[in-house]
């Protein structure tokens, strides 16, 4: 899972958070890292910072969401997404009722404010026929 060297220097911040598949891909956790949305051990960290076993990362994800860590293995190359999972212990305390359903009425309300799509291939045809053009 890791090599010995890595366990005196640490891993770069925005690998391991690929690597634990905590971000889609490397530039998305540097681009949080560097738009201050990732904390280690309280302070906010770049993506070239050393991560080391027993730091605690918090993530502030959208909609006011905090998803904190706490790394309990080191790895700099991808893992399959189970392994990639024990390399951290998520500390974070489950969501209240309330944000359960504050999160509902986030979705519907995005999903009502959708700009309306163009209408695909099939429905431009069913809309020519109805109109008689077809």
């Amino acid at each position: 899972m890791s090599r010995p060297e890595d366990e005196v220097d640490g891993v770069r911040l925005d690998v391991w958070l690929d690597v634990a598949c905590l971000f889609r891909t490397r530039s998305e956790a540097q681009k949080a890292s560097k738009g201050g949305k990732i904390d280690v051990n309280g302070q906010p960290a770049k993506p070239n910072r050393r991560v080391r076993a027993g730091d605690e990362i918090e993530i502030s994800r959208p909609f006011g969401r905090k998803q904190r860590l706490k790394v309990r293995a080191l790895a700099d190359r991808h893992l399959p997404k189970t392994e990639a999972r024990a390399l951290y212990e998520d500390l974070t305390p489950p969501p209240t009722p309330e944000e359960i359903e504050t999160r509902k009425l986030e979705r519907m309300y995005r999903a009502a404010m959708s700009p309306p799509r163009a209408p695909d291939k099939r429905q431009r045809r069913a809309l020519r026929q109805l109109k008689g053009r077809d």
